[in-house]
């Protein structure tokens, strides 16, 4: 008994009944047509959230790139409402005929994405909003380990010749300086060990802050995302990024900032090493000896404790409710049916969720997100509006 396309909650919801009336998960399983570790997932998901972890999630997004001329995309919206059985292909086919000569046919993805946006896609149902990344104006920490704020401040030059990019992390609730390391360079990987280095030691705060430069975001990755913030989301850090030409916005960060340049780079000391001494006690006086006003002329040592989230690795992702995963290759591409189609380089060997939502029209999600759809005739990815929002919070 395979699932029915029309009716997937029903179905699970047959499934987890014939459990609950105490018939074996093989034999379930095996009357339904799926793995028993697929089954496992359902069960679970199930007694941990009741009837609600059985909805298929919307694939609605609420506004889609690459828009389309709004007499198309009325042309698109009136063809289906004429012919109600047919899909973005058949409707697609439709619009060559009328509009053949006149302007550019959209991709099959891009007709399936406007049908979608207004409702007309038999499997869009509401979205469930525990589903959904929300926009939210940025947080203001109360407790230890609420909001660490990360930077690079300002290189300079160090009496070698050499420039040092000092990288440094607080904690905003308490003022406390969990980083201050001197880099002879801004590049992402050593970043990522000085993160897992950092979370190692204190722990996973719920959110980070930063501005929109790498490599905290990426200007050319998709929806602006760099493998650093890849590797908090996967972490369940949500992530908080200031409004560019905005660096109020990291406000207690930033004075820090002054007080690290005043204290400990000038003059510059002669090469990293005797810099990292510099910083290492620049840390130590900063955490443990000098007052702060803001928190009641307490040091940051008296407020700040380790976070109660221990660094265990990066778990792993599953897409009990998709299709099928697949893993991104190192050049940023998934391979579906034979077919190469790019979607970020940012994403390499991670695992995203793929969903047929139409025949060669494929959803496909990292984590709780909808990237877009995948084409699998025009091997396109078809981007909508960024799901993230201004803030990219990994929790469901």
């Amino acid at each position: 008994m395979p699932w029915r396309e029309t009716s997937v909650m029903e179905e699970r919801l047959r499934f987890v009944a014939r459990l609950l009336e105490g018939e074996g998960m093989s034999e379930v399983c095996r009357d339904f047509g799926i793995s028993r570790k697929t089954g496992y997932k359902i069960f679970n998901r199930y007694k941990d959230d009741g009837l609600e972890a059985l909805t298929d999630r919307s694939r609605r997004p609420v506004r889609y790139a690459n828009q389309l001329p709004d007499p198309v995309e009325a042309m698109i919206v009136r063809l289906k409402k004429e012919k109600p059985h047919w899909g973005a292909r058949k409707i697609r086919e439709l619009l060559v005929k009328k509009l053949a000569g006149d302007v550019r046919i959209p991709a099959s993805s891009t007709v399936h994405a406007v049908l979608d946006r207004h409702g007309l896609v038999r499997q869009a149902r509401k979205r469930n909003r525990a589903n959904k990344a929300m926009g939210t104006t940025l947080s203001q920490a109360v407790n230890a380990n609420d909001l660490w704020c990360a930077d690079f401040k300002g290189e300079f030059k160090l009496g070698n010749g050499r420039y040092c990019y000092p990288l440094t992390v607080t904690d905003q609730a308490s003022r406390y300086l969990l980083a201050c390391e001197a880099f002879e360079s801004t590049r992402e990987q050593a970043v990522i060990e000085a993160f897992r280095r950092l979370f190692a030691e204190h722990g996973l705060p719920q959110a980070i802050r930063s501005d929109n430069g790498l490599p905290f975001a990426s200007p050319n990755g998709l929806y602006n995302l760099s493998k650093l913030s890849v590797f908090w989301l996967r972490l369940g850090i949500a992530i908080e990024r200031i409004k560019p030409g905005h660096p109020q916005q990291n406000g207690r960060h930033e004075r820090m900032h002054l007080t690290l340049k005043k204290e400990a780079t000038r003059p510059p000391e002669r090469n990293l090493l005797q810099q990292q001494v510099r910083f290492d006690a620049f840390v130590s006086e900063f955490n443990g000896d000098r007052p702060h006003e803001a928190i009641g002329m307490k040091v940051p040592a008296d407020l700040y404790t380790a976070s109660l989230r221990p660094y265990l690795g990066l778990p792993e992702i599953e897409y009990p409710f998709h299709d099928r995963d697949i893993i991104i290759t190192n050049c940023g591409r998934a391979c579906l049916y034979r077919k190469k189609i790019n979607i970020s380089t940012v994403l390499a060997g991670q695992k995203l969720g793929l969903k047929e939502v139409e025949d060669g029209i494929w959803i496909v999600s990292f984590m709780h997100y909808d990237l877009g759809y995948i084409d699998l005739e025009q091997r396109t990815l078809q981007t909508i509006d960024n799901p993230f929002g201004t803030r990219l919070s990994p929790m469901s």
